[in-house]
């Protein structure tokens, strides 16, 4: 089974910004907005636990799980593909005459 590196990436961008977007605003709802560094707005700049953070971590989480989820999604193919040539290729050398070396009678 092969994965659409274009449609994994789209997929796992969607999930993670929604998600942080929605964090974001769980974390306001009950906490109200910081601008205490967090653990995140480390890893994403510019974010911070605010309305304005909330969109910027939707982008970042977007871009960030796309790239994410499109190398994940071609490392895959790319390992099936040499998996199944290499289950492929032994069965192709035994079939295959022995033209160049025969066998002495």
């Amino acid at each position: 089974m092969k994965l659409d590196p274009k449609a994994f990436g789209l997929t796992c961008g969607i999930l993670w910004g929604a998600g942080l977007f929605s964090l974001t605003w769980w974390i306001m709802a009950f906490e109200g907005p910081s601008p205490k560094p967090t653990g995140l707005s480390r890893l994403y700049r510019g974010y911070k636990i605010s309305p304005a953070g909330s969109l910027i971590g939707l982008a970042w989480g977007f871009c960030d799980a796309f790239l994410g989820g499109l190398s994940f999604a071609w490392l895959y193919n790319e390992l099936v593909r040499h998996s199944e040539e290499a289950a492929t290729k032994p069965q192709e050398a035994a079939a295959a005459p022995q033209i160049l070396h025969p066998e002495p009678v």
